[in-house]
């Protein structure tokens, strides 16, 4: 029996910069455009970010629709030349940042108590160079596309004596687990290159619809992300789009779904949920990729979230000389689904598939 779902032919129907130290000369007024063309020498500490989050950093208040506009009709050039939105910058790199239409400068946006007391409680791990979290649901790791404040934004905040604190890595807004944040330099291109060589291990816990057949071990399907117009990202499997390969393990089967570890070998946009739609179990709870009919029933019986969860990072961090496995408990609003689907005629049903 063949233990792998494989795309060899498949249709297209599947559905911050450290701006403290950039030579940014933006000074702009609210609803007056930029009046000329500026020129942005990237320093170390922009070094590897990607030029769309960089622009949207030293861009405050430009919609994120409107940075992927002016780098798709080139009007943002990097050393003369044009690129697309995912180019990491390198230090010495001269940006070209056209007129725009920006915000005044307003107060950085501060946390309030609440989620100030929940990003404390959520630290897995902390040292010098690293801090490790159990990201909620629901919490975006950065700012934009109308979202003023996310996970980094807010540590920022809380923590101003920090001079360096960056995103290693990021989960969607719905997916809640371990999250990666480096308070160095060095450990964040450490860090990078163990997720570039496969020296970064990610296992996440995740509730499909359906009865996922054991043998059923991995997908193997390309993945082509697209940018809609709104900024919106949307992924599909296509021959068209890059290798992308999640491992998967059967952990619990209940009446109609089953609960699944998913390892991605390869680190795409959406991967674990695609591939889970692909393979025709979608994760429960997913507006984009998933079964609308069975969301909203779900939802009615206090299945309010995307159920997926980042349940185990592992990797060698330099000072160590083993493998370190962080570990994120499921926060209570994944345990209530699982728990509920456990109990033998419980509040949660739904139909075999």
């Amino acid at each position: 029996m063949n233990d792998k779902v494989n795309a060899s032919a498949v249709s297209d129907t599947l559905p911050r910069a450290d701006t403290s130290s950039v030579s940014n000369k933006l000074g702009a007024t609210e609803g007056v455009s930029s009046p000329k063309v500026q020129f942005v020498t990237v320093t170390e500490n922009n070094e590897t970010q990607r030029i769309d989050n960089f622009l949207l950093l030293i861009l405050k208040g430009v919609p994120k629709s409107k940075i992927y506009r002016i780098i798709r009709k080139g009007e943002v050039r990097v050393n003369k030349g044009r690129v697309k939105p995912e180019y990491k910058l390198v230090a010495g790199d001269v940006v070209r940042v056209p007129p725009v239409t920006v915000r005044t400068e307003s107060s950085p946006v501060k946390p309030s108590d609440k989620i100030t007391t929940l990003l404390e409680n959520s630290i897995i791990f902390e040292n010098k160079e690293l801090l490790v979290i159990n990201k909620p649901s629901g919490l975006a790791v950065h700012g934009g596309s109308g979202i003023n404040l996310g996970v980094i934004e807010a540590f920022r905040a809380i923590r101003p004596d920090e001079k360096f604190l960056e995103l290693v890595h990021r989960l969607d807004r719905d997916t809640s687990g371990c999250l990666l944040i480096a308070k160095k330099r060095p450990m964040l291109k450490y860090l990078h290159q163990c997720l570039r060589e496969d020296g970064m291990k990610k296992i996440y816990h995740t509730v499909v619809v359906g009865k996922w057949p054991s043998h059923v071990r991995e997908v193997n399907a390309p993945l082509l992300k697209n940018e809609l117009k709104s900024g919106e990202r949307v992924v599909t499997v296509t021959q068209e789009g890059k290798p992308s390969l999640t491992k998967f393990r059967l952990i619990e089967r209940y009446k109609g779904f089953t609960l699944v570890e998913a390892s991605p070998i390869t680190g795409r946009t959406h991967q674990i949920r695609v591939h889970a739609t692909f393979a025709g179990y979608p994760i429960l709870g997913d507006e984009k990729y998933g079964i609308d009919d069975i969301n909203k029933d779900m939802k009615r019986l206090g299945a309010k979230r995307l159920m997926l969860h980042a349940a185990e990072l592992a990797v060698k961090l330099p000072s160590e000389r083993k493998v370190t496995v962080f570990k994120a408990p499921y926060e209570s609003s994944f345990a209530k689904v699982v728990d509920g689907l456990s109990l033998a005629g419980g509040q949660f049903k739904g139909g075999e598939k």
